[in-house]
C-alpha cells in the first residue's frame, strides 16, 4: 500500500537548513536523577552518531540506560533529571537546552517516538483514532473532518490493524496488546519524521505482524530516514541494525557493526546476551547461569537435561476443553466469533503452548480456561468436573487449583500494596484460617526466595522494582496457592533477553519441583518451542494445528503454521 507523507521542516515557521551527516550527534551524554547532593547517574559518557538512512540499535539488560538515553533525545527525562552532554545536536542544531515549546515542535514532526508500554501510553478514555489524529492536528498537518478520519484509517491499515474503521472508534482496553502497539507506531510515523526512535516497537506483536512492521520500518530507511532501535529481541536487531551499542549499568561496553557484534562479540556481557536467546538448539538446556540446578530427563541423561515432561497421555486429563465457542459484540453492533469450536486438553505436569497472531483468540481461550469468561458453547472441565458451567459459588473453593501470570504485572498489581501484601493476598485466599499471620509472613519469604528474590524486598511497592523483579513477584503470587495449573499469558514478552532467560529457566525449575502444568501463551515461538511439550496453533478463532512441539515447529503440516514459523526472525550473523 502506498502512503504519502507530509514534508517536514525543522521549525514550525522556518525554512529547514540543509541536512548533512550525521543527522544526530551524541557526545559524552550523562543523565542523573535526584537532588544535587545525592544524584544517581543512570547514563554515563554515552557517545554515538546516527546518519540518515541508517539504524543504530541499543541493547542491554533492564536498567542499563537504554530507554533513558532514548527519552533524553526527545526531552522526556522528567523534571528531576540532570542532563549534561559535550554535544547533543539534531540536524546541526543544539537540542540539550530546548524549552518545552521547542520540544513540542520537534517531537512527532521531526523525531518520532514509539513508547514501550502501549497500555499506559495511550489515553484510556480516548478512542484510538483520536489518539492518532492528535499528532496530525497539533502540527497542523491536516484539518478535522473526513480527511482526518481517512488518514487515521490509512495509517492503521499501514501498520496492519484489522478492521481499521472499527478499531479507530475503540478504546485501548478493547484492543489486543499487539493492536495497541501498532496504534502507537501509527502515531509515531504519522508525520514521517526524519528520525524515528523505537523503544521495543515489536514487543507485543506476533511474528507475522512483527515482520510487517519491520518491513515498514525498513522502508523508512530506504527513504533516507534514520532510526534508533531499542529491543531485547536480538534476532530483530540483527535484521534491522547497521550498528549496535551494547549498554550495561549506564555505560557502553561494546559498540560495533551488526556483523561484528553478532559474529565476533568481544565482551563477555555481549556473549552472555547472545547465549540467552531461545532456539531449537537451546531446547532442553538452561538459558541463564543464574542457578546451578539442572533439569534431568526422563531417561536420566544429565547431559541432555530435558525440560519437557514425558508423562503419558493416559487416563483423565487435568484440564479439558470441548468445542469452545465465544462471541463478542463490537462497537458497530455486529456479533463476532472470536473462538470457534476449539478443543484441547492439558495433562498433569505438562506444558501446552498456545500460539497464533494477535486477535486469534489465544487470550480469550485462556480466560475461558480460567472461568473468567463463560463460553457461548462448549464446556471446560477441571479434573473431570464441570468448571466453566459451574456457578461461581461452586468454583470458589477450587479457584486455587488454577492461577495466572499476566503479561503486564504492573497493571495487575495494586500500586498501593507492598510486595508482601501482594503475595499474602494469594495465601489468604488459600488458607482456611487467614489470621495465621506469622506463618504467612514466613511463607512469603520462602516464595520470594524460590523465585530468586531477596525477602528484604517485601516492604517495597511494585513501582520500585524492575520489570524482571515484578515478573518474579507475579510468579510468586501465582504459585502461592499451590495451583495445579498456571496460565501464562505472555509472561516474558516485556523482558530483555537475559531476564527472559532467567524467568524461562525459573518456570522450568518450578515445573520440575512443583509438578505444575502450564497453559503457555506467547507470540515468541522460540520461547514456546523451548518450554512446551505440545503446541496448539490458533488462527481467526480456530485451532488449525496441534501436536508435539518438535512436530509443529520443525515439521508443520498446515500452511498457516508454516507461515508463522517462516516469519520468525533469524540471526543474520552468528559466532562460530
Amino acid at each position: 500500500m502506498n502512503v504519502t507523507f507530509p514534508a517536514a521542516s525543522f521549525q514550525e515557521d522556518a525554512t529547514p537548513p540543509p541536512t548533512s551527516n550525521p543527522l544526530l550527534t551524541v557526545q559524552n551524554l550523562n543523565v542523573a536523577f535526584g537532588p544535587a547532593h545525592s544524584r544517581r547517574a543512570v547514563v554515563k559518557n554515552v557517545s554515538f552518531t546516527v546518519e540518515k538512512g541508517r539504524c543504530v540499535a541499543i541493547v542491554g539488560e533492564s536498567g542499563s540506560g537504554k530507554s533513558v538515553t532514548a527519552r533524553t533525545l526527545v526531552g522526556l527525562t522528567g523534571a528531576c533529571s540532570h542532563v549534561q552532554a559535550d554535544r547533543l545536536t539534531f540536524q546541526g542544531k543544539n537540542i540539550d537546552r530546548l524549552s518545552d515549546k521547542e520540544w513540542r515542535a520537534l517531537r512527532g514532526k521531526h523525531i518520532g517516538f514509539v513508547l514501550q508500554d502501549a497500555l499506559v501510553s495511550l489515553d484510556p478514555l480516548r478512542p484510538i483514532g483520536k489518539e492518532i489524529g492528535e499528532a496530525l492536528l497539533v502540527h497542523r498537518a491536516i484539518r478535522r473532518g473526513a480527511d482526518l478520519a481517512e488518514r487515521v484509517v490509512e495509517l492503521l491499515k499501514l501498520v496492519g490493524v484489522p478492521e481499521p474503521e472499527v478499531k479507530a472508534r475503540q478504546l485501548p482496553h478493547e484492543l489486543s496488546g499487539g493492536q495497541r502497539q501498532r496504534a502507537l507506531i501509527a502515531t509515531a510515523i504519522a508525520l514521517d519524521p526524519a528520525l524515528l526512535i523505537a523503544d521495543e516497537p515489536t514487543t507485543a506483536l506476533d511474528v507475522t505482524i512483527q515482520a510487517q512492521i519491520l518491513d515498514l520500518l525498513s522502508e523508512t530507511r530506504e527513504r533516507k530516514k534514520a532510526m534508533i532501535l531499542i529491543s531485547h529481541n536480538l534476532a530483530v536487531v540483527s535484521q534491522m541494525a547497521d550498528e549496535i551499542i551494547v549498554m550495561r549499568d549506564g555505560e557502553i561496553v561494546e559498540h560495533g557493526s551488526s556483523e561484528q557484534i553478532f559474529g565476533d562479540p568481544r565482551h563477555d556481557y555481549t556473549r552472555g546476551l547472545l547465549k540467552a536467546i531461545p532456539s531449537v538448539r537451546s531446547r532442553g538446556s538452561r538459558l541463564s547461569s543464574s542457578r546451578a540446578a539442572r533439569f534431568v530427563s526422563a531417561e536420566g541423561d544429565e547431559g541432555t537435561a530435558l525440560i519437557q515432561s514425558d508423562i503419558a497421555h493416559c487416563g483423565r486429563p487435568l484440564l479439558e476443553a470441548e468445542r469452545l465457542v465465544k462471541r463478542f459484540r463490537g462497537p458497530d453492533g455486529k456479533l463476532r466469533t472470536v473462538v470457534n469450536d476449539v478443543s484441547f486438553s492439558l495433562g498433569y505436569g505438562e506444558t501446552l503452548g498456545i500460539v497464533g497472531e494477535s486477535g486469534s483468540g489465544k487470550t480469550t481461550l485462556a480466560r475461558m480456561a480460567l472461568a473468567l469468561e463463560v463460553p457461548d458453547g462448549g464446556e471446560v472441565t477441571l479434573e473431570g468436573r464441570q468448571w466453566s458451567s459451574a456457578t461461581e459459588k461452586e468454583r470458589r473453593h477450587r479457584r486455587s487449583d488454577i492461577s495466572v501470570i499476566y503479561q503486564d504485572p504492573l497493571s495487575s498489581f495494586d500500586p498501593r500494596w507492598t510486595i508482601e501484601r501482594v503475595i499474602d493476598d494469594a495465601l489468604t485466599r488459600r488458607r482456611e484460617d487467614p489470621r495465621d499471620r506469622a506463618s504467612r509472613q514466613s511463607e512469603v519469604s520462602e516464595l520470594l526466595d524460590l523465585v530468586g528474590l531477596s525477602p528484604s524486598l517485601k516492604t517495597r511497592r511494585t513501582l520500585e522494582l524492575s520489570g524482571g523483579q515484578r515478573q518474579r513477584v507475579a510468579i510468586a503470587r501465582a504459585i502461592a496457592p499451590h495451583p495445579k495449573i498456571i496460565v501464562c499469558d505472555e509472561p516474558v514478552a516485556a523482558l530483555d533477553v537475559s531476564i527472559q532467560a532467567q524467568i524461562v529457566d525459573l518456570l522450568g525449575d518450578l515445573k520440575s519441583q512443583l509438578r505444575v502444568s502450564y497453559l503457555f501463551i506467547s507470540h515468541d515461538l522460540g520461547v514456546v518451542h523451548h518450554l512446551s511439550d505440545r503446541v496448539l496453533v490458533m488462527n481467526h478463532g480456530e485451532a488449525v494445528e496441534a501436536g508435539r512441539a518438535d512436530d509443529v515447529f520443525l515439521r508443520p503440516r498446515q500452511p498457516y503454521t508454516r507461515k508463522l514459523v517462516a516469519a520468525v526472525p533469524q540471526l543474520r550473523f552468528q559466532a562460530a
